[in-house]
């Protein structure tokens, strides 16, 4: 008798999930929804922007979203996910608002990154217009840089 499934979904910077005795998996990739239970083929296949949900031999469903990633099956019981982010939740709603909260932290995040790339950029600028005007006023580039050092 199976033992059920070893689900593990990691993204670059963390290991998300790391369930054993799963015994069913729900995913969706381009072609729609589609099922794992334990003794599944060898598979591949590429996710979009999805819920990922997974239930052990009883009880309940639980989620996670995903941010597109492959997923693959090996051996019959071992379901792997390699994601650029990955969200885990035990309901749709609460999911749905932690999903909401990490996309507008991001959005904080890319544009506080603008700001500062912004203000480099202009400091760069800057720079380079002082010492343009130091050699327009006759002095050497060679000076100018042991200035800057």
């Amino acid at each position: 008798m199976s033992t059920g499934l070893h689900l593990k979904v990691t993204t670059p910077l963390a290991l998300v999930l790391d369930e054993a005795g799963v015994m069913s998996i729900r995913a969706e990739d381009a072609s729609g929804g589609f099922g794992i239970q334990p003794g599944h083929a060898d598979f591949l296949t590429a996710l979009g922007a999805s819920v990922l949900r997974w239930r052990k031999k009883e009880g309940p469903w639980f989620y996670c979203a995903l941010k597109g990633g492959v997923l693959r099956v090996r051996g019959g019981n071992r379901v792997e996910i390699a994601c650029r982010m990955a969200v885990p939740g035990e309901d749709l709603p609460s999911l749905q608002a932690l999903v909401r909260q990490k996309a507008e932290a991001a959005d904080d995040d890319a544009r506080r990154a603008r700001g500062e790339q912004t203000r480099l950029h202009a400091a760069a600028i800057r720079r380079l217009m002082h010492g343009l005007k130091y050699t327009d006023k006759g002095g050497s580039m060679e000076a100018l840089m042991e200035d800057f050092q």
